[in-house]
């Protein structure tokens, strides 16, 4: 039977802490997937086809994970063994990958790798994987590093556990010394890693606040993967973005003013998925931040999809905005809560459409707005619910002419007025008057009316 060289990089699969950069390039590779029970494999092979790699064969075993190999000892040493009698032509030929269904622990992964002798992920290195190599931006690729560096340390940790205690043969031929100095250079690279964003997250804030004081209005777009964020986004915005139907084809957050409203900002970023830990999902928590903590959350959701699937998402989302909003579920309704839309419309049924909104109601939100990127339908009116949860309804701001009392221009005080608000229409009269549809908060009307007092009326 086949033993991999005790080589923390075979057992971690993200390739971070031997060779000091993550292969980025798997295209080509065949992997065999191992699955207990019946789980349903459809999202995991999405994502594997997504990085190029074939699923030659999905691998299946009954019954509860080994704790110490997932799969029980006697049927990893079968698929070693018909692994290493692989002839020309065999479906099997060229295996050089096993994924593991679902999230492992490290003395799993450790266990699997020396009985295959191949490299091996579970879903959390294959999500690790898949974010090295969509990641384009310095900030992007220092959070996934940051993630991908701190999944291997548990393996690490293990495999010198093993070594103490005499489960496993030395490392390298250093044994446990030597396992520890790799632990010690990562943690190293990580105290690093974490300077450099604590840098860019302060920068991110930094961005904010002046947002904050210049006026502007936040909406963040978050959803589950491919449910449309970056093509809503584009579409709303006319800001160029990458739009490709893959998984998790955004990492970093994009900003952009929406069309016809310069006063508001659109933030996309990074879709969520089921059974990420938290750990890997902190490296992650500034570009996330960025979306959540906006002045208004959109979640986005893809009606195309089976209803259950909607749901699945849904509620998914949902937990993952909610906790970081610090909200609690069954107090939607208090603050500024998430608003649901729902995507890609034009590829469903009026019943679909329908379906997909008493289930996001059944949630506790309210009911959605539905739009298609694709024709534009129900954009316009997004974009004035957006305007609506923002600032409410328009106001009308009515300046009278100068008087003897109060000499200054209308110029002046109408050029305020698009200082505070979003001005919509604005008619002028020969006699220095001007009638503005405006919107606006009711804290700048406040101001409005404070500066200008008589010369200015807001209904």
């Amino acid at each position: 039977m086949p033993q991999p060289a005790d080589d923390p990089f075979v057992v971690a699969g993200s390739g971070g802490v031997v060779l000091g950069e993550a292969r980025t390039n798997h295209e080509g590779r065949k992997a065999l997937l191992l699955v207990r029970g019946t789980e349903d494999t459809t999202e995991l092979r999405a994502l594997a086809e997504t990085m190029g790699i074939t699923i030659v064969e999905t691998v299946l075993q009954s019954g509860h994970a080994d704790p110490r190999t997932y799969f029980g000892k006697g049927r990893l040493e079968d698929i070693a063994d018909e692994q290493s009698s692989t002839l020309p032509g065999h479906p099997w030929e060229g295996v050089d990958l096993a994924i593991i269904h679902t999230n492992a622990t490290p003395r799993q992964l450790v266990g699997v790798s020396q009985a295959l002798g191949v490299e091996i992920w579970d879903r959390v290195r294959l999500l690790l994987a898949l974010f090295t190599a969509h990641a384009s931006s310095v900030e992007a690729r220092t959070q996934v590093r940051i993630a991908q560096l701190q999944s291997d340390r548990t393996v690490l940790r293990e495999l010198a556990q093993q070594q103490t205690t005499g489960e496993r043969a030395g490392y390298g031929g250093g044994g446990v010394t030597a396992l520890q100095n790799v632990i010690s250079n990562l943690n190293r690279e990580l105290t690093n890693l974490r300077r450099r964003q604590k840098k860019h997250t302060n920068a991110q804030r930094e961005h904010r606040r002046q947002r904050v004081r210049s006026g502007a209005m936040t909406v963040g777009f978050v959803g589950y993967t491919n449910a449309g964020k970056s093509s809503l986004f584009q579409h709303l915005s006319g800001k160029t973005v990458l739009v490709e139907d893959q998984l998790f084809s955004t990492l970093e957050t994009t900003v952009g003013r929406m069309e016809k409203s310069p006063r508001i900002l659109l933030a996309d970023t990074i879709g969520f998925i089921d059974n990420i830990p938290n750990a890997t999902l902190a490296a992650f928590k500034a570009t996330i931040a960025e979306a959540i903590d906006a002045d208004l959350t959109l979640i986005l959701v893809d009606t195309s999809d089976p209803l259950d699937e909607v749901r699945r998402k849904l509620e998914t989302t949902r937990r993952e905005v909610l906790e970081r909003q610090e909200h609690e579920p069954e107090a939607l309704e208090e603050g500024r809560p998430p608003q649901v839309v729902l995507t890609k419309i034009d590829a469903t049924t009026a019943e679909q459409q329908q379906a997909a909104s008493d289930l996001v109601v059944s949630h506790g939100f309210p009911t959605p707005v539905a739009v298609s990127s694709m024709t534009g339908e129900g954009v316009d009116e997004l974009q004035r619910f957006i305007r609506e949860q923002l600032f409410g309804a328009p106001v009308q701001v009515h300046v009278h002419p100068p008087s003897a009392a109060s000499p200054d221009a209308t110029e002046r005080i109408v050029s305020s007025v698009y200082d505070q608000g979003m001005v919509e229409v604005d008619e002028r009269s020969e006699q220095g008057s001007a009638v503005l549809k405006v919107w606006i908060t009711a804290a700048c009307q406040a101001q409005l009316q404070s500066r200008w007092g008589a010369r200015i009326d807001i209904k």
